[in-house]
């Protein structure tokens, strides 16, 4: 069974409101807002860096306006918020995202409608297998989402999603391409033994509905399809599919090879869904990141 086939019993496209998509014109986001579509929900447009509503078009506006973004969520029957400044500081990126969290909260309160706080795996210990009961540790790589999990309020059916630190789909090269790209050969970091959780961004869009719909206040889901890649068969693969050799690079020169993704490489972090899947009753159903890997080789030439 996987999540579209479940996914079928909660759908609920008559909605009075739209819904608020934050984030809806990002590489998630987007998934997220077709998923909302398909389920039967009126159209939306899209605009780069916008939140986007759906049956209302654009919200002319960016993050950093908290007025529009708690006008939009109140005039709305809940928020998927997937919005994020992954460029930006750690630290800046994290106190907007606080913001804009406290925004929509304030915006919901009272009316029972939810609220769907994006986090990531990579707030759990690192080292071990992460699971949807572990505690957020408000320590790097993490910091940038803790305090965003922990901003919930009453009258509001609160839910978060971490998602893994992965998020691939053959229509973006993004992770894998980056990597092989950067310096026309497929590093893995020293031993190529780190455990890096992926998940295919259909699968998320689904588990992003499902959050929306029907799973209980306070829930934390892992938006996890594979629990912990080693960097070494990943090397491999894209190695073999762009016939660029595969190196080990040294720790040292992490930060150089890898650019802004050296700590991601870094990080042994592997992660389980496995109550996610129990609490939904069906499993992911989209393409491995492996099997993904070959559909976009073209992108890398």
């Amino acid at each position: 069974m996987t999540y579209g086939t479940i996914s079928q019993k909660y759908a609920r496209p008559n909605r009075g409101r739209p819904v608020l998509v934050a984030g809806g014109s990002g590489f998630a986001g987007s998934a997220v807002v077709s998923q909302l579509l398909g389920a039967g929900f009126a159209r939306s447009d899209t605009s780069a860096g916008q939140p986007v509503a759906l049956d209302a078009g654009v919200v002319e506006g960016s993050l950093a306006d908290l007025d529009v973004v708690q006008r939009a969520a109140a005039a709305s029957d809940g928020v998927p918020h997937l919005a994020f400044r992954h460029r930006e500081l750690a630290a800046l990126a994290a106190d907007t995202d606080h913001q804009v969290v406290e925004a929509l909260g304030d915006a919901l309160a009272g009316t029972g409608r939810p609220l769907v706080v994006t986090s990531g795996t990579l707030v759990f210990s690192l080292g071990r297998i992460g699971r949807e009961t572990d505690k957020a540790v408000p320590d790097p790589p993490a910091a940038p989402r803790v305090a965003s999990e922990k901003a919930v309020w009453r009258g509001i059916r609160v839910a978060v999603v971490r998602l893994a630190p992965i998020v691939h789909d053959a229509a973006r090269r993004a992770f894998a391409g980056t990597i092989a790209e950067r310096r026309c050969v497929s590093g893995h970091l020293g031993a190529g033994s780190q455990r890096r959780p992926a998940v295919h961004r259909q699968d998320a869009a689904m588990l992003y509905w499902l959050a929306l719909e029907q799973v209980p206040e306070g829930s934390v889901l892992c938006g996890v399809g594979e629990g912990g890649i080693p960097p070494l068969a990943l090397a491999a693969r894209i190695g073999e599919l762009c016939d660029v050799p595969v190196r080990a690079v040294a720790i040292e020169q992490a930060k150089a090879h890898f650019g802004w993704l050296a700590g991601l490489v870094a990080t042994d972090a592997p992660a389980s869904s496995a109550m996610t899947r129990r609490l939904l009753g069906g499993e992911p159903s989209h393409r491995e990141l492996i099997d993904d890997l070959a559909y976009f080789v073209g992108k890398f030439s």
